[in-house]
This record gives C-alpha cells, sequence and structure tokens, in this order.
C-alpha cells in the first residue's frame, strides 16, 4: 500500500507548533522589509499537527534498510553494525558542544584524545605519522598522492607514473588523475593477484608510485606482496597502501612491515561510523618518516604535557579541510577501537575471516567462483551460470529485496562478469549469514523453477522495478 505524503496527513487550521509571545515592538514588514522581498501568497505548505509530522517521518524511515535493519554486505565498504556506545560517547556534551576553533587550553582534552587516536593509527599500520584532515577514502587516496608528488618535487626528480592493478577501487585511477598523475593499469594473473610480469614490465624510472589494496577486492591476499615492495623500491618508486580492506588484517598484519609508504584508513568503515549516502566519512593518512614533512598542515603534536597544532610545516600540502577533520567520526572510531582493546582487534579479523569463508563454502556450488584463491574478509561470486538462464545479477539483487535482506556490491570488481561481492563482516552471527545463504540458494532454485519471479523484482518493496535506461536518460527533476 502506498504510504501518504505529508500534505495528505493535513487538514486546514492544524499546526505543529506553538511561538512564544512577541517581546519586541512589532513593525509593519511593508515598513521593514525591502520593496519586493514580501511574498504576495502564502507558501503552499501542509498544515499538519506533531503526531501528524511524526508518524509521516516515522512511517518513511520505515522504508530505510540500514545496518540496523539486518545484514549489508557490501563488499570492500564494510557496513558493519556500529555499536550504540560509540553514538553515546560522540554526544557527550563536553565533547559534542565544542568549537573546533576554541583556543587549545581550553580543549586540551580533545586533543589529547585526537593524539591517542594518531597513535593507534600509527601502530595498527606500523607507520610513523599520521594526518586526521582528510574527509574520507577517495580524500585521503588524493592526499596520500599529493604528497607522494611533493615527495619527488622536493628530491628534483620528474616522476608521473602511478601503477593501479585492474581489481583495484574505482577511487584509485581517479584519485591518481586528480592528483595530476598518470595511471597505467596492470593485470591481474590467474590467482587474481597482481600479475609479476605486468608489473615489471610497467615499471621504469618514471614510476612514482604503485597503488595496492591489499587484501584486494576480490578478498585474497597478495602473497607476493614482498616481490611487488622490492620491484617498485628498487625503481625508486613508492608503495601506497589503499586501507579500504583493514578490517582483514587488523592485529595480524601492518602495512609498514610489508614496506608500504602511505596509507590511507577509512575510519567509517574499520572502525565503526554509519555511512553511506555521501558520508560521514574520514580518511586519516598515514606515512614514513621520510614522507611526515609533507602531510597536511597543522599536524597534532605533543610538547611535554600539552597537546598542540603544529602549523609550522614549510614542505606540507597545506590546509585540505575545514577545521581539523570529521571530529564526530574520530570520537566513533577512537571509541571503537578503546573498546576493543589490541586482542579485540584482532578478534574483529578472525570473526570477519570465518564469516567470509564460511559464506563462501556454502555459496561456491550455487554461483560459480571464479578465482578459488583463499579468501580473507570478502569474496567474488558470480551469477554468469544464472545469467545463462536468462537472469543478470541485478534481478538476483532486486530479488533480495523482497526477502528483506540487502544485496552485496554488484557487477565489481570488473575483472569479474556478473559479480557478486560478499562481505559479511565481523558482526554478523551464524543465524543472519545462514539466512543470507539460504536466501541466495532459493533465489537461484527460483531462476531455474519461475525465472519470471525474480526477472520482475521486487514484488514486495514500495518502489517496484524501475526502468532504469529510462529514468537515466530521461530523469525527472522536478521534485
Amino acid at each position: 500500500m502506498a504510504k501518504p505524503l505529508i500534505k495528505e496527513y493535513g487538514s486546514p487550521g492544524r499546526k505543529g507548533y506553538s511561538l512564544p509571545e512577541v517581546d519586541v515592538p512589532e513593525k509593519d514588514p511593508e515598513e521593514a522589509l525591502p520593496e519586493g522581498t514580501i511574498r504576495q501568497e502564502k507558501p503552499d505548505l501542509p498544515e499538519a499537527s506533531e503526531v501528524d509530522v511524526v508518524r509521516h517521518y516515522t512511517s518513511l524511515s520505515n522504508m530505510n534498510y540500514g545496518v540496523d535493519s539486518g545484514i549489508y554486505p557490501l563488499g570492500s565498504c564494510t557496513m558493519k553494525y556500529n555499536p550504540k556506545i560509540n553514538e553515546d560517547v560522540a554526544r557527550m556534551p563536553n565533547l559534542a558542544n565544542i568549537h573546533p576553533y576554541q583556543p587549545e587550553e581550553q580543549v586540551q582534552g580533545s586533543l589529547e584524545l585526537l593524539y591517542e587516536l594518531k597513535e593507534y593509527l600509527a601502530e595498527i599500520s606500523g607507520m610513523d605519522e599520521v594526518s586526521l584532515q582528510p574527509a574520507s577514502g577517495a580524500h585521503g587516496e588524493y592526499v596520500g598522492l599529493m604528497i607522494i608528488r611533493k615527495y619527488f618535487e622536493k628530491k628534483g626528480e620528474e616522476r608521473s607514473k602511478v601503477i593501479v592493478p585492474d581489481s583495484a577501487h574505482g577511487t584509485n585511477p581517479a584519485s591518481a588523475t586528480m592528483a595530476g598523475l598518470d595511471v597505467v593499469e596492470i593485470e591481474s594473473n590467474e590467482r587474481g593477484m597482481v600479475d609479476i610480469e605486468s608489473l615489471k614490465e610497467a615499471v621504469d624510472d618514471d614510476v612514482a608510485a604503485l597503488m595496492l589494496t591489499n587484501p584486494n577486492t576480490l578478498g585474497i591476499f597478495e602473497k607476493d606482496i614482498c616481490q611487488i615492495q622490492q620491484i617498485i623500491h628498487d625503481a625508486g618508486g613508492l608503495l601506497y597502501y589503499d586501507g579500504a580492506n583493514m578490517n582483514a588484517v587488523l592485529g595480524y598484519a601492518r602495512p609498514g612491515d610489508m614496506e608500504f609508504d602511505v596509507i590511507h584508513y577509512n575510519l567509517h568503515k574499520t572502525f565503526s561510523t554509519p555511512h553511506g549516502g555521501g558520508g560521514p566519512g574520514s580518511g586519516p593518512v598515514a606515512v614514513k618518516s621520510k614522507l611526515a614533512p609533507f602531510l597536511p598542515a597543522p599536524v597534532l603534536k605533543k610538547e611535554e604535557e600539552k597537546y598542540c597544532w603544529d602549523f609550522d610545516r614549510p614542505d606540507s600540502l597545506g590546509k585540505i579541510h575545514a577545521f581539523y577533520g570529521n571530529y564526530g567520526v574520530m570520537l566513533r572510531a577512537y571509541s571503537y577501537i578503546r573498546t576493543a582493546g589490541a586482542e579485540g582487534l584482532k578478534e574483529i579479523t578472525e570473526n570477519a575471516v570465518l564469516n567470509a569463508n564460511y559464506m563462501k563454502e556454502k555459496l561456491k556450488d550455487t554461483y560459480e567462483l571464479p578465482f578459488a584463491s583463499d579468501s580473507l574478509h570478502e569474496f567474488v561470486l558470480s551469477g554468469s551460470r544464472q545469467k545463462k538462464e536468462g537472469i543478470s545479477t541485478v534481478n538476483i539483487a532486486k530479488r533480495l529485496l523482497d526477502y528483506e535482506q540487502y544485496a552485496p556490491t554488484i557487477y565489481f570488481p570488473l575483472i569479474v562478469k556478473e559479480a557478486l561481492m560478499v562481505e559479511p563482516t565481523e558482526t554478523e552471527n551464524l543465524a543472519s549469514l545462514d539466512r543470507f545463504i539460504e536466501t541466495m540458494k532459493k533465489i537461484a532454485r527460483e531462476i531455474e523453477e519461475t525465472p519470471e519471479v525474480v526477472e520482475n523484482a521486487p514484488h514486495n518493496t514500495v518502489v517496484r522495478k524501475l526502468d532504469e535506461a529510462q529514468a537515466a536518460r530521461n530523469p525527472d527533476l522536478r521534485w
């Protein structure tokens, strides 16, 4: 049944507010305001009571799906359940009500918290210094690449090439291009990892960096990482680590120990903040000491027993974010790390890897598994078998909505046809995993027995199947 619009709740004369008596001298608006600024007709707004408005927005919220509703298995996005204690911490008045430009002596507690977070991120990644400024993962990538550019400029070297595997996140080549660098794509091998021979062919004196996600977007750990870093470093280049998949290695492997030079985090993914739909996010960048001078200014430091911002950084990129970064996301990340502790972070990795491999084993005979290499926190299936029956991966994704479950990432990475990229995260329990597995198997059976049901899905949602081609070519922007 269609949900009523807000104006359908309303009735003439209803209102959901009360205003205090005017306690200043009244003036005629015609005299007080410039000519032409007063509207001649009342705005066409619904007249609704408070309860009408509350019920309307509550009804709308029930149409939405999020991590509090059920499993949200978006591969490479780590849409995990967010513990509510993190929200309580972020809303503490002494933290939430300060202004970022208050004098340092008035906000020593917050600066101490951010400094500790910075130290934790350095330790977890095996790096030496951290900037908390970048606002998102892609922003962190851009900042990291600009640091690499500044590093070579300072050395007097002109290097413009960034090597990116074909399984990389889409933001990798985009960030490199934004940073004024040239992208060179290399192929994956039959194991779903970097092809060493292709890498060697791409490397020359113009290489500034290799951007690598490890484990990669197939959920596979790059077992040749020592050889990869040797090839790049021998050529004088640097290694950039895309930290979107840190969920898979917390407490077990550190990019710095793999000889990476730069890494960005996605605090909102790895360390638990509600995100999606454009925000909120936070993408701190961590670097080895030789790159620390180029970090965005200011950098938070500790002098004796005082915490302060260091603006005196002549080689810095400069400021790249309003204020000092997305403070609310940092608070949630700090809470998550402190709640978990060192052993808890390792357990996060263990459960994420266990959950993903359990699901992979249960589904690999129903859907194709293009790469048989060991998976960590996520895995990629293919709907190619179902495609032969006339049903595309997008139809499978939409059918999942009828069973009140969200779809995995589809059609990515691009090296897998009809890709279904599944990341259950560590926060899902066995019952939740089994429900998703059984639903995926049930949809596969439907494709064999009643394919039209899947082809025309979803059937139970407020908005039914859309003509996506028509919507893209002729969007209705009036509303």
